[in-house]
C-alpha cells in the first residue's frame, strides 16, 4: 500500500470507528432512561463486544499463539486502562458532573499525549500542532456546550480525569508496533476489559440495575436486549477493530485527535435519532475541531521526523523499497492481516 493511500485509509478507517463509537450514547440513552444502570450497561457491553470479536482475532492470529504471550503486557495494559478504565471512570464521572463537563474532561487525553511527548523528548511540537490542538480543544468546548452554573464536584473531576489517562492509554496503546494484529489486540483488550468490569460489578463497586423492561428507540418498543446487542456489535466490537487499525496506520498524534470527531458525530446522531437539535455555537465548535485536526495533520510528519512524536507502527510516509522510518515499518511490508511479526519495532 502506498504511502499516501495507507494514510487515506487510516483516516477513513479512524471516521469509521468514531461514526460507529458515537452511536453508543442515542442507543444506550433510552436503555438508561427506562431503569438500566450504567453498570449493568457497560458490563453487557463489553461481554458481547468480547464474544463478538473472538473470532476474527483468533482467525487473525492463524495459530500464532507465540503473540499473545509476547504482548501480554500491552493486552493487559489496554484492558484495564483503554477498555475498563476509561469506560468505568467515565460512567463514575457522570455520576458526579454533567456530561458535558464529564466528555470535555475525558476527551482531553489527545492532549496528554502531546504533553507527555513534549515532556519526554524534549522538543517543542510543530507550530501547527500546538494550534491545532488549541482550535480543536476550544472547538470542543462549544460543541460540548459547556455553559451555566456548573457544581464540578472535585471526586467527580478526578474520575473524569482518570478516563482521560484511559482515553490516552488507549492511543499510545494500540500504537505500539507490536506483533498482535490490530484485530487481535483489540479482541484480546476486550476480553480483558469484560472479566474487569464483571469483577467490579460482582465486588460491588459497579453497581448494577437490569430489570427486564421494553424500550423505546426510535418510536417503537423493543426488549431490552436490542439497544444492548446493537451497542456491543457497533460502538463496541466493529469500532474497537476498526480503531485499532486506524491507530496503526496513523500514530497515536494524529489518531487521538481524528477521535475527537466522534463527540460531533454523536451531536448529529443525537439530532438525528432523538430530535436534540445542535445550537449554532455547536456548529461552529465543530468548524473548529476540524480545523484544529487538520492543522495537527499538517504538522504529525513534522513531529515525526524531528522526534517531537512517536511514529506509527506502520510507516505510510514510506515509497516502496525505501527504508522504514525509526520505530515503524513500511506500509508495504504488511501481511494481508495488517500485523504479523513484520509490525515490531526494530
Amino acid at each position: 500500500m502506498q504511502g499516501s493511500s495507507a494514510r487515506s485509509a487510516g483516516i477513513a478507517a479512524g471516521l469509521v470507528a468514531a461514526l460507529a463509537f458515537a452511536t453508543s450514547g442515542p442507543v444506550v440513552k433510552p436503555l438508561l432512561a427506562a431503569g438500566w444502570s450504567p453498570g449493568a450497561a457497560i458490563v453487557v457491553r463489553l461481554t458481547i463486544g468480547a464474544v463478538l470479536l473472538a473470532g476474527p482475532a483468533v482467525w487473525a492470529l492463524r495459530g500464532r499463539w507465540s503473540a499473545l504471550r509476547t504482548d501480554w503486557a500491552t493486552v493487559v495494559g489496554l484492558g484495564l486502562l483503554g477498555v475498563a478504565g476509561a469506560s468505568t471512570l467515565y460512567f463514575f464521572a457522570v455520576d458526579r458532573l454533567p456530561v458535558a463537563v464529564a466528555l470535555l474532561v475525558e476527551y482531553t487525553g489527545p492532549l496528554l499525549l502531546l504533553l507527555w511527548a513534549w515532556a519526554r523528548t524534549g522538543r517543542t511540537p510543530a507550530r501547527a500542532t500546538l494550534v491545532g490542538a488549541a482550535l480543536a480543544m476550544g472547538g470542543l468546548v462549544l460543541v460540548l456546550d459547556v455553559t451555566g452554573s456548573l457544581d464540578l464536584d472535585p471526586l467527580g473531576l478526578l474520575f473524569a480525569g482518570g478516563a482521560a489517562v484511559g482515553n490516552a492509554a488507549y492511543f499510545a496503546l494500540t500504537a505500539r508496533p507490536i506483533s498482535l494484529p490490530p484485530v487481535s489486540l483489540a479482541g484480546a483488550a476486550m476480553a480483558v476489559g469484560a472479566v474487569v468490569v464483571a469483577v467490579l460489578a460482582a465486588v460491588g463497586v459497579l453497581p448494577v440495575e437490569a430489570p427486564d423492561v421494553r424500550v423505546d428507540v426510535l418510536g417503537a418498543q423493543v426488549h431490552w436486549a436490542v439497544p444492548l446487542l446493537v451497542v456491543g456489535a457497533v460502538p463496541t466490537a466493529f469500532a474497537y477493530a476498526v480503531s485499532a487499525v486506524s491507530v496503526r496506520l496513523l500514530g497515536e498524534r494524529l489518531a487521538s485527535f481524528l477521535a475527537l470527531s466522534e463527540v460531533l458525530l454523536a451531536v448529529l446522531l443525537a439530532w438525528v435519532l432523538l430530535g436534540e437539535q445542535p445550537l449554532l455555537g455547536q456548529a461552529a465548535g465543530a468548524v473548529l475541531v476540524v480545523l484544529g485536526v487538520a492543522l495537527v495533520r499538517a504538522g504529525a510528519d513534522s513531529d515525526v521526523r524531528r522526534g517531537a512524536a512517536p511514529p506509527p507502527a506502520v510507516d505510510v510516509a514510506a515509497a516502496p523499497g525505501a527504508p522504514a522510518a525509526p520505530g515503524g515499518v513500511r506500509a508495504t511490508d504488511l501481511g494481508p492481516d495488517g500485523g504479523g511479526e513484520v509490525t515490531r519495532r526494530a
